[in-house]
């Protein structure tokens, strides 16, 4: 049995837009990795439809709200297109962590890490749990509540919420 320490870790996702509980997750991945790597995801399909704000939108935001939240300056943050398992490989990342809400989450993330499992079978799973604070808050009630005019700023970092504001209005 081998005992190689996992030291690099990828935080996948689409963030369309990033959320404090996606905040949240990235903030307690890096207390347990030394070194942590966002992957923004291309996503152009994501449910039947493009993204609300472009690939180059969305690194942005990250890496200016992981400034704003006072996250370490060690944080990568890059866009990737295809196989999350290709682009973890390509950074000697050991593992990938997922933030899980709900059972709902616990499911589809269960199948989504089997089969990541069956393409890359040294690369490891981690699922943190959301902080409760943050159970309900998901990129899509961020944006159909922006949307409809009303107030998300205890939901997002203050620069997502100042491009909401820009995207939508109040």
């Amino acid at each position: 049995m081998t005992s190689d320490l996992i030291t690099h870790v990828v935080v996948p996702g689409t963030f369309d837009p990033v959320t404090l509980g996606h905040i949240d997750v990235i903030r307690r991945t890096r207390r347990l990795f030394p070194r942590v790597t966002v992957a923004v995801a291309a996503s152009a399909n994501k449910h039947g439809r493009g993204t609300t704000f472009s690939l180059e939108e969305r690194v942005d935001m990250i890496r200016e709200a992981l400034v704003c939240e006072g996250l370490p300056d060690d944080i990568e943050v890059e866009p990737f297109t295809g196989l999350l398992v290709e682009f973890a490989k390509g950074l000697g990342a050991g593992g990938v962590v997922k933030g899980l809400r709900a059972m709902t989450d616990f499911e589809y993330e269960l199948q989504q890490a089997d089969l990541n499992s069956h393409l890359s079978p040294d690369l490891e799973s981690v699922f943190v749990m959301s902080n409760p604070q943050y159970g309900y808050v998901s990129s899509s009630i961020v944006r159909e509540i922006a949307s409809m005019g009303s107030d998300v700023s205890t939901l997002v970092p203050a620069n997502v919420n100042a491009r909401l504001l820009e995207r939508y209005g109040r």
